[in-house]
């Protein structure tokens, strides 16, 4: 009887220190990514094993740039076509997740709910396959980074860490690649038909015009019409004025 309650005295404390030192040191890593950005993402790793093991070229090509680096035209592309309640949400589109289940129940073409902060979380801290383990550590990862990072600095790094092509990462590397341009100069036409490929950069290239490639852009360019570009400066302001209200 001793024993056993040495023992689960042993393990409650392991588990204690486990999950002190994980919510420590992703506290502390978060913070830092609010600065510098991330090197490697486990995606780019896991793209280069990949490569290794089939014997191919290894590729991998990114550039980090500033969000002021990159055209306006960019983030209200991939907005459009990946989150469009981004500047509202706290990180989960509650409405979308609804929508996406009872498409799913309905036995209609699965469809997705991760915003551009879920996504991004998953990036740059998870690995891609789906489990109910990465789920759940998504929307703690999610959670910080929206929390710490804000809407501005989630955009910056998710523009730069996105896989857009065979081992092409970012919106700096895609423009050079299909455009032959930087990043800030590009238009509205190129942004979206970046963001439209975004479901399957490595399937869909912007440099591969096809009948279904061509209605996404026309859609959309449509969708970009309806919306201004995202400003984050007017959306930190309102958010400090109505922290200040409910003081």
């Amino acid at each position: 009887m001793a024993k056993k309650r040495s023992f689960k005295k042993f393990l409650t404390k392991l588990l204690k220190r486990v999950f002190i030192f994980f919510f420590a040191s992703t506290l502390l890593v978060t913070i830092v990514y609010k600065w510098i950005p991330p090197p490697l993402t486990p995606l780019m790793l896991i793209r280069l094993v990949e490569q290794k093991k089939a014997d191919q070229k290894l590729k991998l090509a990114k550039d980090w740039v500033s969000l002021k680096s990159i055209s306006q035209n960019m983030p209200l592309a991939v907005l459009v076509c990946e989150d469009q309640n981004f500047m509202n949400h706290h990180g989960f589109d509650l409405e979308s997740i609804k929508k996406a289940n009872q498409d799913n129940k309905k036995g209609k073409r699965k469809r997705g709910a991760s915003t551009i902060s879920q996504q991004t979380a998953k990036n740059v801290f998870l690995w891609p396959e789906s489990s109910w383990l990465r789920k759940g550590l998504e929307v703690y990862f999610t959670t910080l980074i929206e929390v710490i990072w804000g809407k501005e600095r989630i955009m910056e790094v998710y523009l730069n860490v996105i896989e857009m092509g065979d081992g092409i990462y970012g919106a700096e590397k895609a423009s050079q690649v299909y455009f032959k341009k930087k990043a800030s100069d590009l238009n509205r036409n190129q942004a979206a038909l970046i963001a439209v490929c975004l479901p399957n950069p490595r399937k869909m290239s912007p440099s591969k015009i096809t009948t279904y490639r061509v209605k996404r852009q026309v859609w959309a360019l449509t969708q970009m019409s309806y919306f201004d570009y995202l400003d984050f400066e007017k959306k930190a302001k309102k958010a400090k004025k109505s922290k200040r209200n409910n003081d």
